[in-house]
């Protein structure tokens, strides 16, 4: 079982040649705020070790509203009219040429996975149903993984939560301190947001305790799959991925 430890974005100090002096493989967080231009994806494929691994976060026109703070964040104005046809999966040609933009920066970083959040509120409902479905059934996925982190009530409903992504050979994204992926898939894919009431919590600091629990739950993958990603993504995600890479060198020998 290979272990890949990196965290969500660019996070060392001394930059990306910082970056690549301590990890193997990193989350990209721009391409969820915009599709960022093919050149300088190319120049981040070229400056990165050959044996450097990338996966991405899919752009937000796919997964969320316009309505969602993120999209302020970017600074993107949709076409007057056309707000209503981004986000929630929506079987409009804004969202599914939006996944070919995606497709083309994956294959450009020979990106390894191509992962989907939804926000909460992205509910479970027939609606919402039907988009995944249609969305899924009709992309290009062809050399590419593909994963899906559900917020919100989506892990209430398993056993329709499972059906899907047994049906559409999707990844479980989950935070393994919370709950553990409904799906068995040959890859195992973690994202880490700190702990506490919230969903989220970026201040958080995991300590030694918390990272060698993670040691435990991946330990319980060793038979079972390839391939295991582990993400941070808190404001301390760098100096915690680096004390993850010790504790788990000495709890398992990786």
């Amino acid at each position: 079982m290979n272990i890949l430890i990196g965290t969500c974005g660019w996070s060392a100090k001394g930059g990306r040649k910082e970056y690549f002096r301590h990890f193997s493989v990193i989350e990209i967080q721009e391409t969820f705020y915009k599709i960022p231009k093919e050149d300088t994806v190319r120049r981040w494929r070229e400056e990165a070790p050959q044996d450097f691994e990338y996966t991405i976060k899919a752009w937000q026109g796919i997964t969320h509203p316009v309505s969602s703070p993120t999209w302020r964040k970017s600074n993107i104005k949709p076409k007057p009219g056309k707000e209503s046809n981004y986000g929630f999966f929506r079987p409009t040609q804004e969202v599914f040429d939006a996944w070919k933009g995606i497709r083309r920066i994956a294959l450009i970083l020979k990106a390894s996975v191509v992962v989907f959040q939804t926000p909460p509120s992205f509910k479970f409902s027939k609606e919402n149903l039907s988009n995944i479905e249609r969305f899924f059934s009709s992309i290009d996925r062809k050399d590419i993984v593909l994963a899906w982190e559900p917020r919100g009530d989506w892990n209430e409903h398993k056993e329709e939560l499972s059906m899907l992504l047994s049906r559409f050979d999707l990844i479980h994204v989950v935070d393994p301190l919370k709950r553990l992926p409904l799906s068995t898939h040959e890859i195992v894919y973690f994202r880490l947001h700190g702990l506490g009431k919230k969903e989220v919590n970026y201040r958080y600091k995991y300590t030694d305790q918390d990272l060698k629990k993670l040691c435990k739950v991946i330990k319980r993958y060793t038979n079972e799959v390839k391939k295991v990603y582990v993400f941070f993504n808190n404001i301390y995600m760098f100096d915690d991925s680096l004390r993850f890479k010790e504790v788990l060198k000495h709890e398992l020998g990786k």
